[in-house]
This record gives C-alpha cells, sequence and structure tokens, in this order.
C-alpha cells in the first residue's frame, strides 16, 4: 500500500484537528513592539518589531501561511528581539503501536516543566518494559533536579541521565530479582527553552530528526557496536562483538546497543548511560517540525522519507499515525513509537506526493544497509 493511499485511509477515519478561524487582529504585547499586532492579509502578517514600518512576513515570523495558528511567546519575543510562536503541548502529535510484539515496551511523554522550558522523550524498552517505565516516570524529575544546580541544557541532560541510570539500578534491586538488573532502555529526550533553544540527548538507537527546508537533519548518533569508537571502549572493558545471522552487531552476543539505561550486567564491559548531546537553534521560519522516533520506524524508514511523509500531513497528529502505520505496511515486527513536535514552519515545504511502495528496497534503510 502506497503512502498516499494509507494517508487517504487514514484521514477517512478520523476527524482532523479542529482549527480557529483566523482573527483579522491578535494583540501581541501593547507598546513593547513599535506595532502591536499580527494582521492577517493576503497570506502575510505585518509585525514590526523594530519600529522601521517594514512589514514582516509570515516566512519570517515563523507560522508559515497561518497553517498552525499560535499566538506570540511574549517574554522570549523581547528576549531574543524578534517574534517567537508559542507551541502549546496541544499541538503535538504522537502515536505508538505494538507491531507483532507480545507487549508495547515503548514509552512516551511530553510536558512543560517550566514556563518556558517544553520536554519530550521516547523511550524503547528491552528486556522487559521495567526501564523503560522507570524513565517515563522518572525522566522528567531528574531534569528538574539538574535545573536546580546547572543552566547549560547539555550538560542537564546529561545529568538526568546518569542519575537515572543510578536511580534505577537501587529501584530495581529492591525486587531481589536478577533478571530485573537486565531490563534497558534507550532514551531520547528533547528540552525546547524559550521557544528557539533546542537540546537533544540521546542514548540507543532511538532517535530525533529536525526537518529543515523540507529537507532531514539528523540530531542523535546510533550507539551500535557496528561503530568503531564505540567497540574500541567495549573491548577496552574486557567486553566483546558478536554480528547474528542477520549481521547484527552485539554487544557479548546480547546487546545491539553499546549505551543504555539499565543493561546493568553490560555495565562492566563498556555500556553506558552517558548520552550524546547536541545544542542547536530553532530557526520558525525554516524549521518544520522535531521528530522523535524508536527503532520499529527507524530501521524501516529513512530520516528523509519520514520528512517526506509528515510534509504530506496535516496536522502533527495525523502525521505521527501516518507514520506509524507506514512502518507496519513496510513489515515492521517491533514496537514503532514517533512524537511529531510542530514548529513555525510547519506545512510551508510540502513535499512532492511520491509514493513510497511496500515493494521498495528495504537496502535503502538504515537496517537493511
Amino acid at each position: 500500500m502506497s503512502s498516499t493511499v494509507l494517508l487517504s485511509l487514514l484521514r477517512g477515519s478520523r476527524s482532523l484537528l479542529t482549527r480557529r478561524p483566523p482573527s483579522e487582529t491578535s494583540p501581541v504585547g501593547g507598546a513593547l513592539f513599535g506595532l502591536v499586532a499580527v494582521r492577517k492579509a493576503n497570506g502575510s502578517a505585518r509585525f514590526d518589531s523594530d519600529g522601521s514600518g517594514r512589514p514582516v512576513t509570515w516566512d519570517s515570523f515563523g507560522i508559515w501561511d497561518n497553517k498552525i495558528e499560535e499566538p506570540v511567546l511574549l517574554p522570549s519575543s523581547i528576549r531574543y528581539g524578534k517574534p517567537i510562536p508559542q507551541l502549546s503541548l496541544s499541538r503535538v502529535g504522537s502515536a505508538s503501536v505494538v507491531g507483532l510484539r507480545k507487549q508495547n515496551e515503548d514509552r512516551l511523554r511530553f510536558a512543560r516543566i517550566h514556563d518556558n522550558l517544553l520536554y519530550f522523550a521516547v523511550f524503547d524498552g528491552h528486556g522487559g518494559p521495567h526501564a523503560a517505565d522507570y524513565c517515563y516516570t522518572f525522566m522528567e524529575k531528574f531534569i528538574r533536579d539538574a535545573l536546580e544546580d546547572e543552566d547549560d541544557l547539555e550538560r542537564v541532560l546529561k545529568k538526568a541521565f546518569l542519575d537515572a541510570d543510578r536511580a534505577l539500578h537501587t529501584h530495581l534491586s529492591y525486587f531481589n530479582n536478577a533478571s530485573f538488573l537486565k531490563a534497558g532502555t534507550t532514551a531520547t529526550v528533547a528540552l525546547l527553552r524559550d521557544g528557539v533553544e533546542l537540546a537533544v540527548g540521546s542514548v540507543g538507537d532511538s532517535r530525533a530528526m529536525l526537518c529543515r527546508k523540507g529537507r532531514a537533519t539528523k540530531l542523535t548518533k546510533d550507539h551500535t557496536p557496528d561503530h568503531e569508537d564505540e567497540t574500541r571502549r567495549i573491548q577496552k572493558f574486557g567486553g566483546f562483538v558478536t554480528w547474528n545471522s542477520i549481521g547484527q552487531a552485539n554487544v557479548n552476543g546480547r546487546l545491539a546497543m553499546t549505551r543504555s539505561i539499565g543493561d546493568f550486567h553490560l555495565k562492566d564491559n563498556g555500556v553506558i548511560a552517558e548520552p550524546d548531546t547536541q545544542r542547536l537553534t530553532v530557526h520558525h521560519a525554516s524549521d518544520s517540525f522535531l521528530a522523535l522516533t524508536t527503532d520499529g520506524i527507524n530501521f524501516l524508514l529513512n530520516d528523509q522519507e519520514i520528512c517526506d511523509l509528515v510534509n504530506q500531513c496535516h496536522d502533527p497528529t495525523e502525521a505521527a499515525d501516518v507514520i506509524a502505520q507506514q512502518a507496519l505496511q513496510y513489515g515492521s515486527e517491533d514496537n514503532s513509537t514517533i512524537v511529531v513536535v510542530p514548529f513555525g514552519a510547519w506545512g510551508k515545504y510540502q513535499s512532492s506526493t511520491a509514493a513510497y511502495s511496500i515493494s521498495r528496497n528495504f537496502a535503502s534503510t538504515g537496517r537493511w544497509a
């Protein structure tokens, strides 16, 4: 089934998000800016942020063609000297499907940590749901705790991941069941501050991707044993790497990743919980969305395919449904989870309606490369 047909079926099976009719004038904050309103006129807007009298289009404003109508995030707009859209969590799309597994060990979460700080996360558990459940419940707490001592978001993420790993070991030890200590999870977490400062931290093979000007920008690295630097660390700690019948590398023949939260039976062999982190600035005039995905999607759809499919959708909720269902159509047997966070250029970079057929060449995806 092509993505175009799937998209039509999904649109027919659910009602789309309700949209408010665009108002002619929306107040944004008195005399703090030269012109105190955003006016919808012929698909453009005017916002005189510097008192020059020159119009600023929706392209510059970062709400492309008013596809997703959001108010101005006033404190951040004042701080950065430019209008920044306020992202409502109700606009975020998400989906999680079990696939052919007996249970869904994926978890997803998004929340508002502070007025100016949003939190998004996916966790892909293995060896049972214990580690993913723990991170789903407590990762936000560890981030809040880290923020009390640290302002740098990358450092906050690193501290939160390591604290979560230590606390999980203590938690699982209470059960006096050695099998629980073998549970683990990937973790991909994004923090968005002031609507523009984006920091991402990740362990394992879940991913974060930014769609910028219609092109996929990878924000995370898969921590797998087929990466030379990861393999060196495993070997340095006395571990080894084996390959299974389909060419997938495993640590000590057991784990297909070199970093995770949990997996305490492999910690002495170099499996670590320290995340790779990245910080960047969101450009709402060119950035359409952020997507967090687990490997049930990543192994069947590459980043650009995700970008193209999402750009065909009306809203993030539909987009998440389409991606999860497309992974199933392509034969994903694993749990498949996605979070889609819309930015200012949502709807601007409409992809061609290229139909990705189920008969596509799987060698083009990350898993089969």
